[in-house]
């Protein structure tokens, strides 16, 4: 067998023991409920993922495409394996496609509204009855049903573009159940995929790899189908249309991201990456305000139902989440080193400071990068106990080649699982790890032998 044989089949095996594992994580691995049994999976995959990564590295470049597109497309199918083991946001999902069916807003009413009964009667996939509703995805409303939906006492946290997901899973396959948005995430994820496949240079296709065999991806986008993968394939196609000089088609995108969960709005100085490093001119405004533009148009069909009622829980899932979550702390990097009172300014200084880099000294060639700088250190200075977040910064990774950056989602997964007891050490070494490969990367760049941008 030659050499280069040798290195393809040690890749297959590499991607197949991968697979193996993350089947086996979603089949067996445990729940939300039962979460001491998840933490050594993930440890297994994501070393698998590693070792899957650099054999990738060593194949004969004509294997990379069908080997990245093909381990992709199993790993997708290994989240479809059970129901979400450790989310119950895609209940909620196909309540407000359910409800946006039955001509409602979903900014209106609560799920548990008296005025919705009859539609919570026609939907025992998301309001089980006869059972004894002590699952861990399963809580009772305040009038004694059981509901598979998260806070069924408050209204709709989603922006308008996850909105019209929502109804689009619903139209597509509501009588399926949560099934319908767990085929939805692995379409998405497949669709990111294919885009830096296509995007990527035939030397840099092993990148996609990082996004579409990543064990976060599986979990996040497919098994839990996080609509934050929406979000992301948006900001990649955003990017990558600002990086060929389509502004218009760049603000769009990306509007259309942001109005997907709001965290993508942190990657638009990517987008404008240098802008200040010489003379602005006017046509620099047509990105940022065509992205305005259609975030602001995506809300106007809610508005004139709903009015201010848009805004749904939002105001109060950030006062909840944004300091206190159970026993985890926001900015709790920042508090190992400054007074509980200027941690938040100090992480609202910290991102600045990322944003102004990227608008400075920001490569226009890689938006990306300038993205990548600015999404992750918002979230260490947030210190976040959600991994899905993570998401659009995997994706940006997958653009990059960074790998360091894949701590932090990583850091996520840690604190989601076991605490805040975990929060600052979980943190803390991914900063280490994004520190110390940023410095080897940036010195390999140095000497001449770094990525390039997609071609």
């Amino acid at each position: 067998m030659s050499a280069p044989a040798r290195r393809l089949l040690a890749a297959v095996l590499a991607l197949a023991a991968l697979l193996s594992a993350l089947a086996a994580t979603v089949r067996t691995g445990g729940t939300l409920g039962d979460r001491d049994h998840l933490l050594p999976w993930y440890a297994a995959d994501l070393l698998l993922f590693a070792l899957a990564l650099v054999l990738l590295r060593r194949v004969p470049a004509r294997a990379v495409l069908p080997l990245v597109l093909t381990g992709s497309l199993a790993a997708a199918c290994a989240g479809l394996l059970a129901p979400p083991r450790t989310s119950d946001d895609a209940y909620r999902y196909l309540w407000d496609g359910r409800v946006q069916a039955a001509g409602l807003s979903p900014y209106a009413e609560p799920p548990d509204a008296p005025g919705l009964a009859g539609l919570r009667l026609r939907a025992p996939e998301l309001f089980p009855r006869g059972t004894a509703c002590t699952g861990w995805d399963e809580r009772r409303t305040a009038a004694g049903e059981c509901s598979h939906v998260n806070r069924p006492a408050v209204v709709t946290i989603y922006p308008p573009v996850a909105e019209g997901w929502f109804a689009l899973l619903y139209a597509a396959g509501g009588r399926a159940g949560v099934r319908a948005a767990q085929v939805g995430g692995a379409l998405l994820a497949l669709a990111v995929t294919g885009l830096l496949l296509a995007a990527l240079g035939r030397e840099r296709r092993w990148q996609a790899a990082l996004w579409g065999w990543c064990p976060g991806v599986v979990v996040w986008a497919v098994n839990d189908a996080h609509v934050d993968v929406l979000g992301a394939l948006l900001l990649v196609g955003g990017l990558l249309a600002a990086q060929r000089g389509r502004a218009v088609a760049g603000g769009a995108l990306l509007g259309l991201s942001t109005a997907t969960k709001l965290i993508p709005v942190l990657a638009l100085p990517g987008a404008l990456s240098g802008v200040l490093a010489r003379r602005p001119r006017a046509r620099d405004l047509v990105l940022p305000l065509t992205a305005l533009a259609v975030f602001a148009l995506s809300y106007l069909p809610y508005v004139l139902r709903s009015g201010t009622g848009v805004l749904g829980y939002l105001p109060g899932y950030l006062s909840e989440e944004g300091y206190r979550d159970g026993h985890l702390e926001r900015f709790a990097l920042l508090r190992l080193v400054l007074p509980e009172r200027w941690a938040a300014p100090a992480a609202v200084l910290a991102v600045l400071l990322a944003v102004g880099r990227v608008l400075w000294r920001g490569d226009p060639r890689r938006p990306w990068r300038g993205s990548l700088l600015v999404v992750g250190t918002a979230l260490l200075a947030l210190t976040p106990g959600y991994p899905w977040y993570g998401l659009l910064v995997v994706a940006l990774v997958a653009l990059d080649g960074r790998w360091e950056w894949l701590a932090v989602p990583a850091a996520a997964q840690v604190v989601y699982l076991a605490g805040g007891g975990a929060q600052q050490a979980a943190y803390g070494t991914a900063l280490a790890v994004v520190l110390l490969g940023t410095a080897f990367a940036d010195r390999k760049e140095t000497r001449g032998t770094g990525a390039g941008s997609p071609t």
